[in-house]
Parts: structure tokens; C-alpha cells; sequence
């Protein structure tokens, strides 16, 4: 029976057996994925739950025996990553494994120190940070084998301290050395960190960032643990030793404590460790140790961990920034940045402003609930510390009272002990008295016969038994008996007391407990609304880049436009002059500062891109405008000066569009540089300096005088030559009777009047619609000098095509002159007129009135000419004599020779033509050599232009025919 009822047992003890090493194989190979997965050459931080369940693996095992078996098969000198994040679990389990983890270490000791002599002898980042945490590693090793009473946490008491530390002082001072040198290696790792990495939110929230910041989180609680033992041990020392024994320990000391507080103000500030550790603040200076009552004053600095959510159990790789927000609507940028094509941008600023006004209403909010925020963290920190210090006085009460018990229960062991021995001889007495007594004294038969009682001692029964001696001893065991009851009141008294405590003790911690949940809850919703301000933080981050990447766009657009148009046929008819190029030139590299400047504003704050849009807007119109102006430019100018501006300008749009790219991608919006795009607009600016006129000899303080006289004559020659057609137009009326053919002279002299009436209206407007600001007319001119020649050069040209114009037409009615010369006077004229005008616009106000009547002015002036070119034409048309072409008569040769010779003409008119168009050609490039000759002045100080390029019209003589350049159009 007995065989039979063992067996179930051994069966079942089988298959406990067979499901504890099934449990222990799964606990081994899940331990195994944990390690392998922590230890990886991926750049990112090391999970918290495969580090856990290698700690607990250590401690299941007693010991790191499975970690480094695994360990050792990994290729650490391949990837300075994978040793890195080798080195951070090897932390982790020194600091929270099993305690025989320190000895399995220690037998590898030799290969750590290899790794990071290999890793520190290569150029790498990560290999530099390897080579200092394998150091690190080892002093913290060596040292805790060395004093093996202080855990691998550093999470000692004082006295633990004080008994490592022992009573020999020499033996305090060099566990001083030996932790001061702990420190360094522990600093020096932190410091290269930060080193290595920006310290902005961007870096320290990407996987980049946090696989160097995750150590220094067990960084930062070792040496807050060093720094407190530093300070117990200098005190120490300064109690024992003089002070100028220990300066370069007080030195040493000073610069730990400086390199530690930038630390921790450093990983303080920076978001990735603001949800995993709580650093401490440490004193604002060291303490003093030369004053031993400045002990009292130190506070330990205290590391909290918060506790973390389980992580669950699926290994994905999960995401550091989250991006759970996207932008509520699509909106048209082309429309919100850049405003109507006309250059009204008020609904755009509007919009710029009110994007503006919402950021600052935006961070002002978030400001204030970090602040209100921080308050609540401080208060419940005070709460907490107050608690804990609470806390701390009932535990050490309670320690009082379990100590005062203990003397208790020893005093009323002892009370019992001798109350034990009191009965023991009350025992023997008892004994005695039962035995039959001895005979009596006489005495004593006398005093029994008497009646007096007989009293028993409490001597030995062979010593006699006195009265008093009686007496005495009842008395004492009386008052033994009634200090034992007072005592055995007391041990109750002090049971109840020590219960009492006990349960103000357990009500204390419930207390404590209750107001730790609240305090969590507190710092969880208020977690969650900075989360919240982040995450619209974030958004506004993203709606900003998103308005940012519009107008870049759109910018783009611009330039794609403006570089179109210098490959399209129908702008090679369009001109423009060396000095509105130059001056275009000049708007766009200003405006390239204005971009460089709101790009430096962006890059800081990347919340307020309002800056940069308006100067990226600018930006593109002026560059485009560039483009378009130097591409017109070059069709007037050399071959040689055209080709490189013609090649500056397309440089210029593929520089313009590979900037903005840089400036449309997140990865390269903070690195984009406009150095490119200026150094190929200074180059379109130097050539249109060379293309424009020379400057003259003028002082420029007479420049002015010389206007107005210029100005004069011009008018005098309009005016006269008004007079003089109105003198001819009677006489040619009358002849209109007499030849009908007169009649298109009639129509070709009154348009010319016509024509010379309205020539004046622009230069009455003129100096009415120019911005001179602050300034006198005078020396506006003077202040302008360039511009000013210009001016002049317009005005010559005027007056000369007024008086040409009226000889013209006197010699066209009277059949003498050509109707070609008329045309040419009137294009001149337009010519003139609309370089006046555009000379203007560049010196006035955009939104003046009187621009807008010059502008009307100068559109009647063309009318005007178009008016005169036409009856011209139409003249030309009725008088020539055209051939009937009635080749009847002639014969098939004739015919022949007839084509032979017409031919033959034709192709002499085609080679005139073609040298007339190379004589032109070498007209306008000859132009800019002559076109601003220097002013002179003569015997009487008056100044005058050089007579080979230009004498001022004068109304008693015939005016002499200027160059073609200087009445050309602008």
C-alpha cells in the first residue's frame, strides 16, 4: 500500500519538475530576445522592458552568468553603436541587477577595457563615447569591489558611509581621491555627450539624440549619490586634517561641483528627460568647508524616477515623434501670400498679421501654463518633501520607541529573573518549615506559651529565625512585588504607546500614500496639458512651414515666368536701359538681406515665418524683374556684353530656384544660403554699370542750374516751334483751294501741331510727381547725379526733335524734304518722352497723383506722334509716283534683262540694307562711349557740354544733329 500511494506522488513531482524547466527554458529564451534586441546597432535608445527583464533575469539567476554568455558573442569592435548601447544595459545591470552581477563583471574586465582602447584609437563619434563609458565602467567596477559595503547604486545610509570610510584618517582620504576619480569618469562621459549634440528640442526628440542621452539618466544618479559623499568625506577631513592640507582637494572639489551643476542645468532644460527623471537642483555656491556648521546646511540631492506604464508587449519599432495632428484645411497660398498681380499685397499682410497677433497669443498662453505648471511642480514637490520629512521623524520615533521597548522587555526580563529567584529561596523556606523544628529555646517556649507568634526566617535552617530579621524580609518582598506590578504597568503603558504609534505610523504613510496618488494625478494632467501645448505648438510649427512652402512655391513660379521669357520670340523686341537695370539690380540685392535677415529670424524661431515670407515675396518679384530687365537690356547692347548678360541672367533664375528648393525641404531649410544668388546679381549690376554712359565733370552742386536751363530751353524750343507752324498753317490753308493735293500736307502739319502742343505737358508734371523727401529740388538733383545726366540727355533730345521736326515739315510742305524725317523726328520725340517717364517712376512714389497725370501725359504725347507717323504715311502714300508695271510690249529677252536688272537691284538694296544695319549696330555700341561725355566750363564759369557730342538748341540759330544714342529710347 505504501509503494502503491508513492507513485502519484512522483509523478506529480515529475511533472512540477518538467513545468519548472519549461518555465525556466521560456524565462531563459525571452531573456536572450530581450538582450538581443537591446543590444542592436540601431541608433535609438535602449527600451525600458527589455532592460527590465534582463535585470530580473539577474536577479532570477543570481548572477549575470546568461547576459554575458551572450554578450560575448556579439561583434563589439564592428559597430561603435552596438558597443555603446552595450555599455548603457552593462550599467543598468550593475546599478539594479543582482549583487553577484558585480563579480561575473569583474572576470570580463580585461575585454571592456579592450573595447575601449580599440574604439578610443579610431575617429568616430560614437567610438569616443565608447572608449569614455568602458572607463567609467571600469573605475566604477574596481571601486565597488574595493568597498563592497557600498552597492553598485551608490543607495547608502550615512553610517554605511562612515563604516567604509573607517577611522584611520588616511584611509578617509583616499576614499575621497577614489571617489572624486569616480566622478570624473562620470562627468567627463555626460559632458562629451552634450558636447556631441545640440541641445534644442529638435535633436533631443529624435532617435539620434536619445541613443546618446539615455545613459545619463544612470549618469545623473550616480553622481548624485558622489556628489553627496563627497561632501560627507570633506567634511570629514576637515575636521581632522588642517585646511591647507586639503586646497587641492577643496579644488578639486569646486570643479566637480561647477561641471555638475551645468549638467544638471543642461539635462534639465532639455525635454527628453523631463518624463523620465527628476533632477535636483543643486546649492547656487559650494559649501564651505572651512565652517563645520555649514554640514547642517547641506541637503542630499535627491533623483526621482517616476514610475513608467508597462510597455507592451509588441516589439515594433515605435515612433519618438509622434505627429498626431495634421492641418485642418488646405487653403490658397498663391492668394493669401502674394495678393492680386497688380502689387497690392494689403490682404496678404492682413492675413500675415493675424497669423502674427495668433502666434503671440499662442505662446504667451503656453508660457503661462508652463509657468502655472512649474508652480503646481513646486508646490507638490514642497508637499511631497514635507510628507517624506514627516515621514522620516515617525519612522525615526518609531525607532526610538522599538528601542526604548527593547529595554523594557530587557528590564522586565531581568524583573522576571529575579522574581524567579525570590521564589526559588521562598521554596527553600517553605521546605525548611515543613521539617521538624528543632527544640525550642526556653525563651522561646516562653513566648509561645504566651501566645506570641513564632516567626519563620527566611535564613538557612541551620541559622536562627529573629522577629526583626522577619519582618525586614516581608517588607522587601513587598516592595519587590509592587515595583514588579509598577513595572509590569510601565511595559503596558509602553505597548500601548508603541501600538498608538504604530498606528499613527500606518495612518501617516495611508496619509502619505493618498496625497502621492493626488500629487501623481496633479503632475499627469498637468503632463497632459503641456503635452497639449506642445502638440499645438507643434502644429503651429508645421502650419508655418506649410505657409513657408507656398510662397516658395509660388516664388518659383515667378522665376520659371521671368526665365521663360528670355527664350520667347516676342520679347526680343523689348528694351530697357543700363540704369533701370542698375537700379533693378540694387532693389533685388537689398532684398536678398531682407531674405537673409527673416531666414536667421525663422531659424530661431521657427513658430514666425511672417518675416521671411514678406521678403521671400519681395525677393522673387525683384529677381524676376531682373531677369526679365537684363535679358532686355542685352538686345541693345555689344555682342560680347549682351552674351554674358544674356548667361548671368538664366545663372541668376537656376541659383534663385535651387535656393529656394533649399528652402521648401525641412532637412535643408536651416542650412539654405543666398551667397550664390547675390554673387550672380553683383554680376548683372557690374555690367549694367559698364552699359551705362560714362559720368560727367559736372560739380554736382551745379548739376541743378543746369537742369532748369535744360529744362528751359527745351520748353523755348517747343514754344517756338509752335509758333512756326502756326505762322505756316494760315498760308497752307489757302493753298488747299487751289491743289487739292495740298490736303495731306494740311493733315501731316496740323498733326505736328498738335504734336508739339501736348510735348510740353510732361515736363510742366515732372518735377510735380518726383519724391525729393526732406531735400530741395537742387539737391535732389545733386544727391542723384547719374539720374540727373539722364534727365538732361531727355530734355536734349526733346528739344532737338521739336526743332527738327519743324524743319521737317516746312521742307515737306514745300516738296523739299523727305516724309522718313518726320517719322524719325516723332519716334524721337515719343522716345524722349517716355525716358522722362520712366525716369520719374524710378524717383517717385508709387501711389502719387501726379505720376499718374505724367504717365496720361506721356500717352498723349505717343498718341500724338502715332497721329503725325500716320498722316505721314498716308502723304507719302497719295504723292508717290508708282509704276504701272505694263510689261505688254516687251519681248521674251527683254523681259529676261528686265528681271536680270531688277534682281541685281534687289540684291544691292539687301547688301545696303545689311550694311546699314551693321553701321546702326556700331551706332548704338559707340553710343555708350560718347553718350556721357564730361561737362566743361568756359572763360566765364558757366557750364556747357563739350561741343563734339552736343551743343544746348538755340531759338535764332538751327540746331546741329545730335548722335543718334542720345535721343535713342530708353
Amino acid at each position: 500500500m505504501n509503494s502503491i500511494r508513492q507513485v502519484p506522488t512522483r509523478v506529480k513531482s515529475r511533472r512540477v519538475e518538467t513545468n519548472l524547466g519549461a518555465e525556466r527554458e521560456h524565462f531563459d529564451k525571452q531573456q536572450l530576445s530581450s538582450i538581443s534586441k537591446a543590444i542592436n546597432s540601431t541608433e535609438a535608445p535602449v527600451k525600458e522592458k527589455h532592460a527590465r527583464r534582463i535585470i530580473l533575469g539577474t536577479h532570477r539567476e543570481k548572477g549575470a552568468y546568461t547576459f554575458w554568455s551572450y554578450a560575448l558573442g556579439l561583434p563589439l569592435a564592428s559597430s561603435s553603436i552596438l558597443s555603446w548601447k552595450f555599455c548603457h544595459v552593462l550599467h543598468k545591470v550593475l546599478r539594479d541587477g543582482h549583487q553577484n552581477s558585480l563579480q561575473d563583471c569583474m572576470r570580463h574586465h580585461s575585454s571592456l577595457i579592450e573595447i575601449g582602447q580599440l574604439w578610443g584609437n579610431l575617429h568616430d563619434k560614437y567610438g569616443q563615447l565608447v572608449a569614455l563609458y568602458s572607463k567609467m565602467l571600469c573605475t566604477k567596477m574596481e571601486f565597488h569591489v574595493k568597498h563592497p559595503e557600498i552597492r553598485a547604486n551608490l543607495e547608502v545610509t550615512d553610517e554605511v558611509l562612515e563604516r567604509a570610510a573607517g577611522t584611520d584618517i588616511n584611509n578617509v582620504f583616499q576614499l575621497t581621491v577614489e571617489v572624486f576619480d569616480y566622478m570624473d569618469t562620470e562627468l567627463r562621459v555626460a559632458e562629451t555627450v552634450l558636447r556631441q549634440l545640440n541641445t534644442s528640442i529638435a535633436i533631443s526628440t529624435l532617435t539620434a539624440g536619445q541613443c546618446r542621452l539615455s545613459p545619463l539618466i544612470q549618469v545623473i544618479q550616480d553622481c548624485s549619490h558622489l556628489y553627496h559623499f563627497t561632501v560627507k568625506l570633506l567634511f570629514k577631513l576637515h575636521s581632522c586634517l588642517p585646511a591647507d592640507t586639503l586646497q587641492g582637494h577643496r579644488d578639486r572639489f569646486h570643479d566637480q561641483f561647477h561641471s555638475l551643476k551645468n549638467f544638471f542645468n543642461k539635462a534639465r532644460d532639455m525635454q527628453y528627460f523631463k518624463r523620465l527623471i527628476q533632477i535636483p537642483k543643486l546649492p547656487d555656491s559650494p559649501p564651505n568647508f572651512l565652517h563645520a556648521a555649514s554640514l547642517a546646511k547641506h541637503v542630499k540631492p535627491v533623483v526621482v524616477i517616476p514610475d513608467e506604464p508597462q510597455d507592451d508587449e509588441d516589439d515594433d519599432p515605435e515612433p519618438l515623434i509622434e505627429n498626431a495632428f495634421s492641418l485642418p484645411q488646405q487653403f490658397d497660398i498663391f492668394d493669401q501670400t502674394f495678393g492680386a498681380p497688380n502689387g497690392r499685397f494689403d490682404d496678404r499682410d492682413q492675413q500675415i498679421e493675424g497669423l502674427k497677433r495668433d502666434v503671440e497669443m499662442l505662446r504667451a498662453e503656453l508660457e503661462r501654463v508652463k509657468a502655472e505648471a512649474q508652480r503646481y511642480i513646486t508646490q507638490l514637490k514642497s508637499q511631497i518633501n514635507s510628507l517624506e520629512a514627516e515621514l522620516e521623524e515617525q519612522r525615526a520615533q518609531k525607532q526610538r520607541s522599538l528601542v526604548e521597548n527593547e529595554q523594557l522587555r530587557m528590564e522586565l526580563e531581568a524583573t522576571r529573573r529575579r522574581n524567579a529567584e525570590h521564589e526559588s529561596v521562598q521554596a527553600t523556606f517553605s521546605e525548611a518549615d515543613s521539617e521538624d523544628p528543632p527544640a525550642p529555646h526556653p525563651l522561646i517556649r516562653r513566648h509561645s506559651s504566651t501566645g506570641l507568634p513564632v516567626l519563620r526566617s527566611h535564613c538557612p535552617p541551620d541559622t536562627l529565625v529573629f522577629p526583626q530579621a522577619g519582618m525586614e524580609l516581608s517588607g522587601s518582598m513587598t516592595s519587590l512585588q509592587a515595583e514588579k506590578e509598577r513595572l509590569m504597568r510601565s511595559v503596558s503603558e509602553k505597548e500601548a504607546e508603541l501600538s498608538s504609534l504604530r498606528q499613527s505610523a500606518l495612518a501617516e504613510q495611508s496619509s502619505l500614500q493618498v496625497e502621492r496618488e493626488k500629487s501623481s494625478r496633479d503632475l499627469g494632467n498637468l503632463q497632459s496639458m503641456l503635452q497639449e501645448k506642445e502638440q499645438l505648438k507643434q502644429k503651429l510649427l508645421e502650419e508655418q512651414f506649410s505657409l513657408l512652402q507656398g510662397t516658395v512655391s509660388e516664388a518659383e513660379n515667378i522665376i520659371q515666368d521671368a526665365v521663360a521669357k528670355l527664350d520667347d520670340p516676342l520679347h526680343v523686341r523689348c528694351t530697357s536701359s543700363p540704369d533701370y537695370l542698375v537700379s533693378r539690380a540694387e532693389a533685388t540685392l537689398a532684398s536678398i538681406d531682407h531674405v537673409k535677415t527673416g531666414h536667421a529670424h525663422f531659424v530661431k524661431d521657427m513658430a514666425d515665418a511672417g518675416a521671411l515670407v514678406r521678403a521671400l515675396t519681395q525677393f522673387s518679384h525683384l529677381a524676376a524683374d531682373t531677369i526679365v530687365n537684363g535679358s532686355a537690356t542685352a538686345h541693345t547692347a555689344p555682342v560680347d556684353h549682351a552674351d554674358r548678360l544674356t548667361e548671368n541672367c538664366r545663372s541668376c533664375a537656376v541659383q534663385s530656384l535651387a535656393y529656394l528648393k533649399e528652402l521648401k525641404e525641412q532637412a535643408s531649410v536651416r542650412r539654405a544660403d543666398p551667397a550664390a544668388v547675390r554673387l550672380i546679381v553683383q554680376k548683372i549690376l557690374h555690367l549694367g554699370q559698364e552699359l551705362r554712359p560714362k559720368g560727367s565733370d559736372v560739380r554736382q552742386d551745379e548739376l541743378g542750374d543746369m537742369v532748369d536751363k535744360e529744362m528751359a530751353a527745351t520748353q523755348a524750343a517747343i514754344d517756338e516751334a509752335v509758333r512756326r507752324i502756326d505762322v505756316s498753317s494760315p498760308r497752307l490753308a489757302l493753298s488747299i483751294f487751289v491743289n487739292l493735293c495740298e490736303y495731306s500736307s494740311y493733315r501731316i502739319l496740323f498733326s505736328c501741331t498738335d504734336l508739339m502742343k501736348v510735348g510740353n505737358r510732361p515736363f510742366q508734371t515732372f518735377t510735380e510727381a518726383i519724391t525729393l523727401g526732406a531735400a530741395t529740388l537742387k539737391e535732389f538733383y545733386a544727391r542723384n547725379s547719374r539720374w540727373t545726366e539722364g534727365l538732361i540727355s531727355a530734355s536734349k533730345a526733346v528739344g532737338w526733335g521739336a526743332t527738327q521736326m519743324v524743319e521737317s515739315a516746312d521742307k515737306v510742305v514745300l516738296h523739299t524734304g523727305k516724309y522718313e524725317e518726320l517719322i524719325v523726328c516723332s519716334h524721337e520725340i515719343a522716345a524722349s518722352t517716355a525716358q522722362l517717364v520712366a525716369a520719374s517712376k524710378v524717383k517717385a512714389d508709387r501711389n502719387s497723383t501726379r505720376l499718374t497725370v505724367l504717365q496720361q501725359a506721356s500717352r498723349t504725347v505717343n498718341e500724338m506722334a502715332a497721329n503725325v507717323v500716320a498722316s505721314t504715311r498716308t502723304g507719302l502714300e497719295n504723292l508717290e509716283e508708282k509704276d504701272t508695271m505694263d510689261f505688254s510690249g516687251m519681248s521674251l529677252i527683254k523681259l529676261k534683262k528686265e528681271e536680270m536688272e531688277s534682281q541685281v537691284k534687289v540684291l544691292e538694296l539687301e547688301s545696303q540694307l545689311e550694311n546699314e544695319r551693321l553701321r546702326l549696330g556700331e551706332l548704338r555700341k559707340k553710343h555708350y562711349g560718347i553718350a556721357g561725355a564730361a561737362l566743361v566750363s568756359d572763360d566765364n564759369g558757366v557750364l556747357q557740354q563739350k561741343p563734339s557730342v552736343m551743343k544746348k538748341p538755340n531759338l535764332a540759330q538751327k540746331p546741329s544733329l545730335p548722335p543718334k544714342s542720345m535721343v535713342g529710347p530708353a
